[in-house]
């Protein structure tokens, strides 16, 4: 017991869900007790896709033993290779729905094979455990919580590229015992590369990168097995949403604008890159829960593989045009559909959809995208990931967070792009905004439907157009009078024009949704101050990161440096980083790599 003691006095247990890790003083190896908020959220949709895929599984194997059934024992399925198979199975099968068409053609061979051997007309295969690739696992404590909470599943392969990363995954997967040791496996190597040599190998494949996932895209979208999960991480926030747009779209192949709904838009231009590297190679996506958090997007998406299908992508993707002036929105598809000789054929979309200058205040619009237009959400995922979270509460660290998210993403009108704010469209027109049950109550009364946001506590949707929306606010002014504004703003621009609309601000039975009838908390505030991001492993803490860790975090790791500008063996704070009394731009501090591809600082 004693030498067990000595070897872990170095070390600090962090211990989350059912999973432990040792962690050392120094920031050698990331880690960032915030995303425990991400890591459960990946459980709760990764134990639905290990239910959802059996399902369809049995589904599957059912039709398939009814048509040998009535067949008899002349059973021809043609066996070609490759992506021919896929290919022709498209082609011929078009009124089959496209997610059991594509399940099944990940099987074809393997079965026909099965039904020229066995002369039963049943024809049974069993079902292989779903095998999860990390491809950015540094401590690997997310491996370790898919290995011991996600039942149902096989092998978790973790990777990294960085030695001291890779030997704390090793360590951590022999400290949680036979369990871990059976089903987790560390490499050392780059992600990128090996998804590439391991096409189509992993049923499952999570991206949480420190920063953008761009890079790691195109290898991810061929790694992911047809019909498997694609879960990918964004927390370039400032990118994504329109403070930098320039490199957006070198990094994202999309131009973002800045408006109220900046935080949706995000995940929509995430999921129009995803569905780009995915076309590449005759597959497409099919986002099944798609989240704002904390200060991160994160995507869940199944990946199908159809050269007929990716032709509907330009369905999916529009443009978006937004008044500089009042901050409406408008959104340009850029495919449609024609039907010609009882044929379905695709062609450009037509446009423009705007003018040159706002109709409701004259003023010029931006133009961003292309963006994913498409549904965000399936409602059944997120329905069934809600249920079993409420069943296994005790098994979530962070419940009460999951739960408010996926109880708001469930209520929203899944099938409507982007939202506006109450309250920015009330300081337009420079009047006292109208309570959230009222506004929405006129809007329902009107005939429209309208929810609220999951990115924002003031976002709304609705399926109105502007003119009604408007309409509204100038029933509302007109009884709630303003101060004479200036002539050219926007505002007056829209007050002038009479309503066409009366609106009638009387309450709607669903003006509440769902939630607020039953008061379940939907935005929950953070559980401490300077909850975020956390420094790069490796990087030198100075002052410039006391907006990341506080001043008593910062002034406390520096307490326990040496008069030699070493760290003591003595743990430095909660995030556990190399403390320096240098400046971030002197050259010591620069983060290098080794030859051998250990990542350092220099002394």
């Amino acid at each position: 017991m004693g030498e067990v003691e000595d070897m872990l006095k170095d070390y600090e247990i962090k211990k989350e869900g059912e999973a432990e890790i040792l962690m050392l003083a120094s920031n050698a190896v990331f880690f960032n007790p915030v995303q425990v908020h991400n890591r459960d959220m990946s459980i709760a949709v990764l134990r639905t896709f290990v239910a959802k895929r059996k399902e369809e599984y049995e589904e599957l194997m059912n039709k398939r033993n009814n048509k040998s059934h009535k067949k008899g024992n002349q059973v021809e399925t043609p066996v070609v290779n490759g992506d021919t198979a896929l290919t022709s199975q498209h082609d011929e099968i078009g009124v089959v729905h496209e997610k059991e068409t594509n399940q099944a053609t990940n099987e074809i061979e393997d079965l026909s094979k099965e039904e020229t051997k066995t002369p039963s007309r049943k024809v049974t295969r069993e079902l292989k455990p779903p095998i999860v690739l990390e491809a950015l696992a540094a401590s690997g404590l997310r491996s370790l919580r898919y290995a011991r909470e996600v039942d149902g599943l096989g092998k978790v392969v973790a990777l990294d590229n960085d030695k001291a990363s890779i030997e704390a995954c090793k360590r951590n997967i022999k400290f949680n015992g036979a369990s871990a040791i059976s089903k987790v496996e560390a490499h050392l190597a780059d992600a990128r590369v090996y998804m590439l040599t391991h096409p189509k190998e992993f049923d499952v494949v999570d991206l949480d990168p420190y920063g953008s996932p761009s890079i790691f895209l195109d290898s991810a979208v061929q790694a992911v097995a047809d019909g498997g999960l694609l879960m990918c991480t964004a927390t370039d926030l400032a990118v994504l949403c329109g403070t930098n747009g320039e490199v957006c779209y070198s990094k994202y192949g999309s131009y973002p604008v800045k408006g109220k709904y900046c935080h949706e838009m995000a995940l929509r231009i995430l999921l129009a890159c995803i569905e780009s590297h995915a076309n590449r190679y005759k597959r497409y996506i099919v986002p099944v829960v798609s989240v704002y958090m904390d200060f991160y997007v994160r995507v869940f998406v199944r990946v199908f593989t159809s050269a007929s299908e990716i032709k509907n992508t330009p369905l999916k993707l529009s443009y978006v045009y937004q008044c500089a002036g009042c901050d409406s929105f408008h959104l340009q598809s850029l495919g449609r559909t024609v039907t010609k000789n009882n044929s379905l054929k695709h062609a450009p979309g037509i446009g423009p959809v705007v003018p040159q200058e706002c109709s409701d205040c004259g003023k010029k619009f931006n133009v961003g995208g292309p963006i994913w237009s498409a549904p965000i959400h399936d409602q059944d995922w997120v329905l069934s990931t809600l249920t079993d979270v409420r069943q296994m509460k005790d098994r979530y660290p962070a419940y009460n967070k999951i739960t408010s998210v996926l109880t708001t993403v469930s209520e929203e009108l899944h099938d409507i792009p982007l939202f506006f704010s109450l309250h920015n469209i009330s300081g337009t027109v420079k009047c006292t905004s109208p309570s959230a049950v009222m506004f929405r109550s006129a809007v329902i009364n009107a005939g429209y439907q309208i929810s609220s946001s999951r990115c924002n506590p003031l976002g709304l949707k609705s399926d109105a157009p502007w003119d009604v929306i408007w309409d509204i606010m100038r029933c509302w002014v007109k009884n709630h009078p303003i101060k004479e504004q200036p002539r050219d703003s926007p505002g007056t621009a829209i007050l002038s024009k009479s309503p066409q609309l009366e609106a009638n601000f009387s309450r709607a039975v669903a003006a509440l949704s769902k939630a607020q009838v039953k008061k379940v908390n939907r935005f929950l505030p953070n559980p401490e101050s300077h909850w975020g991001p956390k420094v790069r492993a490796g990087r030198r803490i100075t002052s410039k990161h006391i907006s990341l860790l506080g001043a008593e975090a910062l002034h406390g790791a520096m307490s326990h440096q040496d008069g030699n500008g070493a760290v003591t063996d003595e743990p430095a704070s909660d995030t556990g980083a190399t403390v320096t009394n240098e400046e971030e731009n002197e050259p010591s501090n620069k983060r290098q790599k080794t030859g051998d591809g250990e990542q350092a600082s220099e002394p």
